[in-house]
């Protein structure tokens, strides 16, 4: 009876074709073939028996040890899995799901392998060929995206430049008469400032920038922003406040959250068409009514934004928060605020809701966690920083960019310092060498040799030199991160400011002690 069994067995095993199915003796050597490893393989019974299933592997396999490895795992953990390229009698490849299991005796003696391949080249093509599609839709919907992008840039770039040409070209004209341009000049920075705004925005989309979590008093950050909302939404637009006497402080960045509630703002504002009441509303709530699992219960600041706009219906709510999703039109916006302020949130540890209904006006909530005690407190923000200009300085200026150049070299001669101009890495190199200075101040994104890397160059051949790194990127390389940063566009106090704290930085005195205000760090 064993014995027909043990027949049937061995015809049940020799009739399948779809999987090689075959035995190895404990050194890997084969000593049993059936009809599908001979369509698989290539090779007769005759051919295979007695050889070393290693023949299988690829040359790079088997210098790199993957048959002994395999057969090693199996010995140990009584069966092995993979996939991987295996090859045929003729030298071509087929991509193979492979199971090894050991055989033992009653005693646990191992007597060898049991070792069933399977052909998985068809499938593993079909995959590819679905991601290689699904891959070309992904790059056509990119593209479309990126063409709304530059639409919606172009048109709010073109707006502010408008303001900005228009203006400083009144401002010549009303020069020459000895007439007052500063409310020229005003227009012409307001413009400025919120381009820079704009850049903000798109760098933090395309970089996910690291917050700074502080400790935020939103009913003080609300107030100071005051001013900022009535020049931005115009004379047409009320702002009401509501928010209790007393509430507690939320955990967010404070720049990014004066960005999220302007952003929200002038949404609102462009829903009422420039004319409504426009309400900033905020409270505490215990546990926000939010069906999301990744929210953290406990206590939340809600911020709202609330407009008797136009609303949205439903489809146009479901599509708010995607990014370049606008209803401005094409030209009229970018399509990323919501999705911004939603990113925002969410890096907060919060979120971000809408409730919207077409005709009835909108209100988007930002949920702020409640700042734990011992989470920092933001800063007063200070509109004009006070700066030394006592103590003239012989600083170096690079810059790739003449204009840019002119105008950093401009405001630091401004000053009172001593500026000489390199157009690159090279050049500063060149000037370094041919006299001292005290301070470099070098743009980050230059061709040939970037800031950090020409601050390195500095560290060098001049260690001690402080090196001031200018750029308009979201972020810097991680050895560059510890320089003193300033990012564009900046005003003549902000590189006043900065030049003064380097000045004020000690160097390490060598008998150890300090040398007082006339530090180079």
């Amino acid at each position: 009876m064993p014995d027909r069994l043990e027949n049937r067995f061995e015809l049940l095993i020799q009739s399948v074709t779809d999987y090689a199915i075959y035995m190895l003796d404990p050194a890997g050597t084969v000593s049993s073939w059936n009809a599908g490893a001979e369509r698989l393989k290539g090779y007769r019974e005759s051919e295979i028996i007695g050889q070393n299933f290693s023949r299988f592997y690829s040359e790079d396999d088997r210098l790199a040890g993957v048959p002994s490895r395999a057969l090693d795992t199996t010995a140990r953990e009584g069966r092995f899995e993979a996939e991987g390229w295996r090859i045929r009698k003729d030298g071509s490849r087929f991509w193979a799901s492979v199971v090894i299991d050991a055989i033992r005796n009653a005693e646990g003696e191992l007597l060898g392998f049991a070792k069933v391949t399977r052909d998985l080249t068809e499938r593993r093509e079909a995959q590819q060929a679905l991601e290689e599609a699904r891959e070309a839709i992904f790059q056509t919907q990119k593209m479309e995206a990126i063409g709304k992008l530059t639409g919606g840039v172009a048109h709010d770039f073109n707006n502010l430049l408008a303001v900005i040409v228009g203006s400083l070209d009144l401002a010549r004209q009303r020069l020459a008469s000895g007439a007052d341009i500063s409310r020229y000049i005003d227009n012409a920075m307001a413009a400025a400032e919120r381009g820079a705004t704009l850049t903000q925005r798109m760098l933090a989309f395309a970089r996910k920038q690291e917050l700074k979590l502080q400790s935020v008093d939103c009913i003080a950050l609300v107030r100071d922003m005051a001013e900022l909302l009535k020049a931005t939404l115009g004379t047409g637009v009320g702002i009401e406040t509501r928010f209790p006497l007393v509430l507690a402080s939320a955990q967010a960045d404070p720049g990014q959250l004066e960005l999220a509630l302007l952003n929200l703002a002038v949404n609102a504002r462009d829903a009422m068409r420039g004319v409504g009441c426009l309400i900033l509303e905020g409270s505490e709530v215990a546990t926000p009514p939010i069906p999301r699992g990744d929210l953290q219960p406990g206590p939340y600041i809600r911020l709202s934004v609330i407009d008797e706009g136009e609303g949205m219906d439903e489809t146009t709510l479901a599509r708010a928060t995607e990014p370049f999703f606008t209803t401005k039109g094409v030209g009229k916006g970018t399509g990323l605020g919501l999705s911004m302020v939603h990113g925002f949130a969410e890096q907060c540890g919060g979120a971000m809701t809408i409730e919207s209904e077409a005709g009835k006006g909108t209100t988007v909530s930002l949920w702020l966690p409640v700042a734990a005690a011992n989470v920092p407190r933001a800063e007063a923000t200070v509109t004009e920083v006070a700066y030394e200009t006592s103590t003239p300085l012989v600083i170096l200026a690079v810059d790739d960019d003449d204009l840019v150049l002119i105008n950093t070299a401009g405001m630091l001669e401004d000053l009172g310092h001593t500026v000489f101009q390199a157009s690159g890495a090279a050049d500063a190199l060149r000037i370094l060498e041919q006299g001292d200075v005290d301070l470099v101040i070098t743009d980050h994104a230059m061709p040939g040799m970037t800031g950090a890397q020409l601050a390195d160059a500095i560290e060098e051949k001049i260690p001690g030199l402080p090196v001031i790194i200018i750029t308009g990127f979201a972020e810097l390389p991680p050895h560059a991160s510890s320089r003193p940063r300033l990012d564009k566009p900046f005003k003549q106090a902000a590189l006043a400011q900065i030049v003064s704290s380097i000045r004020r930085r000690p160097l390490p005195d060598p008998a150890g002690g300090s040398n007082g205000d006339s530090g180079q760090g």
